[in-house]
């Protein structure tokens, strides 16, 4: 049975890691915002299934594979890091945008097309990868039971506090984005601070160093 500690651990990485704009806020937020909150409710229940497939993955010895091949996880961080920076990038540019002000052009698209959308948004997530193949592994303990167990404890940890941030940045993006849109100032901070949030992790990312099997 995982510790206290490790769910309170887990659940405040997950928390930084879900308020850092992403993949994730940026989809979410774009289809809100152009669509209604019914899409985005469709687009977050594909989220969810990322969040599983990840799970699943992560029982089955995802961390323990790229512990035994230090270059698969170099690949995937290295893969990672580029694409949090380009996602910087894209906000610091001059002409960059923020995540609550997506392009209003966005065609209205079926309910299947906005659960796989959310679906492999999630699933090609940098951040999401590197959670379970780096991070949830340093909250495990040999003495509190099966890797497997404890990773899907430590794992509905993060999906309950993951889904959960998306969900409320999803209904209140597009209250957000009227509000910053009438605040050119303050959008323009906004979009630098999350600029400047994902430039970091990227480094992060970059630096960080292959997990040790269990």
């Amino acid at each position: 049975m995982i510790s206290l500690a490790a769910v309170g651990g887990v659940a405040l990485v997950e928390l930084g890691m879900a308020l850092t704009p992403g993949p994730n806020m940026i989809h979410l937020a774009s289809r809100a915002i152009t669509q209604g909150r019914r899409a985005g409710l469709v687009s977050l229940s594909g989220t969810a299934v990322g969040f599983l497939c990840y799970l699943l993955a992560a029982a089955a010895g995802l961390s323990a594979l790229f512990a035994a091949v230090p270059l698969a996880f170099t690949v995937v961080k290295l893969a990672g890091a580029t694409y949090l920076a380009y996602l910087a990038w894209s906000m610091l540019k001059p002409g960059g945008r923020s995540p609550f002000a997506p392009a209003q052009d966005l065609p209205p698209v079926s309910d299947a097309r906005l659960f796989s959308m959310g679906l492999l948004t999630n699933l090609l997530n940098p951040k999401i990868a590197l959670m379970y193949a780096a991070l949830l592994p340093q909250f495990m303990d040999p003495q509190a039971g099966p890797d497997w167990a404890q990773l899907l404890q430590l794992g509905g940890v993060q999906i309950i506090v993951g889904i959960s941030v998306n969900a409320l940045i999803m209904l209140g993006a597009a209250r957000v984005s009227r509000f910053l849109a009438a605040r050119p100032r303050v959008m323009t901070a906004q979009r630098f601070a999350s600029g400047g949030l994902l430039g970091v992790f990227a480094l992060r990312t970059a630096l960080s160093r292959t997990p040790v099997s269990a």
